[in-house]
């Protein structure tokens, strides 16, 4: 479970246009791919891939998910972290988040996903929409122990359907580069 560090208050998530010239393009290529994460990853482990639930439950959302799910500071809501898995390893640490009250107008059960995609769930339904990516090197202190290093991009979209709002947050681990350059040899 992620907590709040005061260093983390202040992250600033950027669009494409604030960062197409300062990064690489095949980096560039994963935080801004519009697709779903879970095929891709899917495609690059040659299907040894799987989801690790690691913290699923109600808890007060933090104050720039707030932000972006338009809902009141500290509101309550649905948490639900997990690895994204390729040939075994963790190759990006995903977080996504809904307000109760969405949750309550939506009708979307996310509370018995377990070891199965969000994102799949997310691409399949055509109500869907995704709002525009955003980035940043994602805060050390909201990543779990064994994931946490300093400087890693994460990307996040919010994803709507008729009332219901889905903030999800895909960190894209050291493992996850390395296996996408061994991939372009």
């Amino acid at each position: 479970m992620s907590y709040e560090t005061p260093q983390a208050a202040a992250v600033a998530w950027l669009a494409y246009s604030q960062l197409a010239t300062d990064t690489d393009q095949p980096t560039l290529d994963w935080l801004f791919d519009e697709g779903s994460l879970t095929r891709r990853l899917t495609r690059l482990s040659h299907d040894h891939f799987s989801v690790t639930p690691l913290f699923e439950g109600w808890q007060p959302l933090r104050a720039d998910e707030c932000q972006a799910l338009g809902v009141a500071p500290g509101a309550e809501g649905w948490v639900r972290e997990v690895y994204l898995r390729g040939h075994g390893q963790p190759w990006v640490f995903a977080r996504s988040v809904a307000s109760r009250s969405a949750l309550e107008r939506g009708g979307l059960d996310l509370e018995h996903l377990g070891s199965r995609s969000l994102g799949e769930l997310l691409f399949c339904d055509q109500a869907f929409i995704r709002h525009p990516i955003e980035v940043c090197r994602y805060p050390q202190g909201w990543l779990p122990a064994a994931a946490a290093h300093a400087g890693l991009w994460g990307r996040r979209s919010r994803f709507e359907r008729g009332g219901l709002d889905l903030l999800v947050a895909e960190v894209f681990l050291p493992t996850l580069w390395q296996a996408a350059k061994e991939e372009n040899r």
